[in-house]
Protein backbone atom coordinates (compact mmCIF):
# COMPACT_ATOMS: atom_id res chain seq x y z
CA UNK A 1 0.00 0.00 0.00
CA UNK A 2 2.67 2.27 0.99
CA UNK A 3 6.14 2.30 -1.54
CA UNK A 4 9.66 2.45 0.43
CA UNK A 5 9.26 6.22 0.76
CA UNK A 6 6.32 6.05 2.29
CA UNK A 7 3.82 7.27 -0.37
CA UNK A 8 0.55 5.40 -1.23
CA UNK A 9 1.11 3.89 -4.54
CA UNK A 10 -1.94 3.96 -6.08
CA UNK A 11 -1.42 1.30 -8.88
CA UNK A 12 -1.49 -1.19 -6.74
CA UNK A 13 -5.31 -0.62 -6.42
CA UNK A 14 -6.20 -0.06 -10.38
CA UNK A 15 -7.09 -3.07 -12.00
CA UNK A 16 -4.33 -4.65 -14.14
CA UNK A 17 -5.09 -7.02 -17.09
CA UNK A 18 -3.89 -10.17 -15.27
CA UNK A 19 -6.27 -8.67 -11.91
CA UNK A 20 -9.04 -9.04 -14.48
CA UNK A 21 -7.97 -11.78 -16.20
CA UNK A 22 -7.86 -14.25 -13.14
CA UNK A 23 -11.21 -13.26 -11.34
CA UNK A 24 -14.52 -13.31 -13.12
CA UNK A 25 -16.30 -11.41 -10.57
CA UNK A 26 -13.14 -8.23 -10.86
CA UNK A 27 -13.68 -8.44 -14.70
CA UNK A 28 -17.59 -8.62 -14.99
CA UNK A 29 -17.55 -5.67 -12.07
CA UNK A 30 -15.23 -3.52 -14.27
CA UNK A 31 -16.95 -4.23 -17.40
CA UNK A 32 -20.38 -2.87 -15.99
CA UNK A 33 -18.31 -0.14 -14.69
CA UNK A 34 -16.75 0.75 -18.12
CA UNK A 35 -20.28 0.12 -20.16
CA UNK A 36 -22.29 2.62 -17.54
CA UNK A 37 -19.30 4.86 -18.89
CA UNK A 38 -19.98 4.55 -22.67
CA UNK A 39 -23.24 4.49 -22.19
CA UNK A 40 -23.27 7.98 -20.55
CA UNK A 41 -20.71 9.39 -23.23
CA UNK A 42 -23.55 8.40 -25.56
CA UNK A 43 -26.45 10.32 -23.15
CA UNK A 44 -28.03 8.16 -21.36
CA UNK A 45 -28.56 8.40 -17.36
CA UNK A 46 -28.17 5.94 -14.85
CA UNK A 47 -31.72 4.78 -12.84
CA UNK A 48 -29.74 1.82 -10.88
CA UNK A 49 -27.26 -0.82 -11.13
CA UNK A 50 -27.32 -4.60 -10.39
CA UNK A 51 -31.22 -4.33 -9.29
CA UNK A 52 -31.50 -8.00 -8.15
CA UNK A 53 -34.87 -9.72 -7.08
CA UNK A 54 -36.23 -13.09 -6.80
CA UNK A 55 -37.14 -13.70 -10.49
CA UNK A 56 -33.31 -12.35 -11.63
CA UNK A 57 -30.74 -9.31 -12.35
CA UNK A 58 -30.47 -6.15 -14.07
CA UNK A 59 -27.03 -5.50 -14.62
CA UNK A 60 -27.98 -1.54 -15.14
CA UNK A 61 -31.84 0.28 -15.69
CA UNK A 62 -30.57 3.59 -17.59
CA UNK A 63 -32.71 6.32 -19.82
CA UNK A 64 -31.66 7.29 -23.54
CA UNK A 65 -31.93 10.36 -24.80
CA UNK A 66 -35.77 10.03 -25.90
CA UNK A 67 -37.09 8.62 -22.53
CA UNK A 68 -36.56 5.52 -22.98
CA UNK A 69 -36.21 3.22 -20.31
CA UNK A 70 -33.31 0.95 -21.18
CA UNK A 71 -32.74 -2.47 -19.41
CA UNK A 72 -28.90 -3.31 -19.92
CA UNK A 73 -27.55 -6.09 -19.99
CA UNK A 74 -23.75 -6.86 -19.98
CA UNK A 75 -21.13 -9.60 -20.86
CA UNK A 76 -17.72 -8.94 -20.34
CA UNK A 77 -15.32 -11.74 -21.26
CA UNK A 78 -11.82 -11.90 -21.24
CA UNK A 79 -11.36 -12.86 -25.41
CA UNK A 80 -13.68 -15.09 -27.32
CA UNK A 81 -11.51 -18.00 -27.56
CA UNK A 82 -15.11 -20.00 -27.00
CA UNK A 83 -17.16 -18.46 -28.78
CA UNK A 84 -18.66 -14.68 -29.50
CA UNK A 85 -19.74 -12.93 -26.28
CA UNK A 86 -23.02 -12.77 -27.28
CA UNK A 87 -23.85 -16.17 -27.45
CA UNK A 88 -24.07 -16.11 -23.29
CA UNK A 89 -27.60 -14.03 -23.98
CA UNK A 90 -29.26 -17.54 -24.03
CA UNK A 91 -33.49 -17.87 -24.19
CA UNK A 92 -33.02 -18.45 -20.09
CA UNK A 93 -31.00 -15.15 -19.11
CA UNK A 94 -33.36 -13.09 -21.64
CA UNK A 95 -37.00 -14.67 -19.69
CA UNK A 96 -34.87 -14.13 -16.16
CA UNK A 97 -34.15 -10.38 -17.71
CA UNK A 98 -37.91 -9.78 -18.37
CA UNK A 99 -39.20 -10.90 -15.20
CA UNK A 100 -36.94 -8.79 -13.62
CA UNK A 101 -37.78 -5.67 -15.69
CA UNK A 102 -41.82 -6.41 -14.92
CA UNK A 103 -40.64 -6.76 -11.78
CA UNK A 104 -38.87 -3.40 -11.60
CA UNK A 105 -41.72 -1.54 -13.70
CA UNK A 106 -44.11 -2.80 -11.01
CA UNK A 107 -42.44 -1.67 -7.13
CA UNK A 108 -41.63 1.56 -8.96
CA UNK A 109 -44.93 2.38 -10.33
CA UNK A 110 -43.63 2.62 -13.48
CA UNK A 111 -46.56 2.78 -16.40
CA UNK A 112 -47.26 3.54 -20.29
CA UNK A 113 -43.42 4.22 -20.97
CA UNK A 114 -41.60 3.53 -23.68
CA UNK A 115 -38.71 0.87 -22.97
CA UNK A 116 -36.06 -1.79 -24.78
CA UNK A 117 -33.68 -4.39 -23.80
CA UNK A 118 -30.37 -3.93 -24.68
CA UNK A 119 -27.10 -5.78 -24.89
CA UNK A 120 -23.61 -4.41 -23.97
CA UNK A 121 -20.52 -6.78 -24.87
CA UNK A 122 -16.81 -6.04 -23.61
CA UNK A 123 -14.13 -8.06 -24.54
CA UNK A 124 -10.79 -7.35 -22.69
CA UNK A 125 -8.91 -9.15 -25.46
CA UNK A 126 -4.92 -8.64 -26.54
CA UNK A 127 -5.13 -5.53 -27.50
CA UNK A 128 -4.56 -2.26 -25.35
CA UNK A 129 -8.09 -1.29 -25.94
CA UNK A 130 -11.09 -3.32 -25.10
CA UNK A 131 -13.98 -3.69 -27.92
CA UNK A 132 -17.29 -2.65 -26.63
CA UNK A 133 -20.50 -3.73 -28.92
CA UNK A 134 -23.55 -2.24 -27.92
CA UNK A 135 -26.99 -3.97 -29.42
CA UNK A 136 -30.21 -1.40 -29.10
CA UNK A 137 -33.44 -2.99 -28.71
CA UNK A 138 -31.19 -6.65 -28.87
CA UNK A 139 -34.64 -8.84 -28.22
CA UNK A 140 -38.01 -8.14 -27.42
CA UNK A 141 -40.16 -9.80 -25.03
Amino acid sequence: MTSERGRFDIREFLPTRRRLLTDKKRLGRWGEERCERFLKRKGFKTVTRNFLCKTGELDLVMVDTDGTLVFVEVKTRANEDFGPTESAITYTKKKRMVRAARYFLATHQIEDRPLRFDVVTIVLGEEARPQIRHYENAFVP
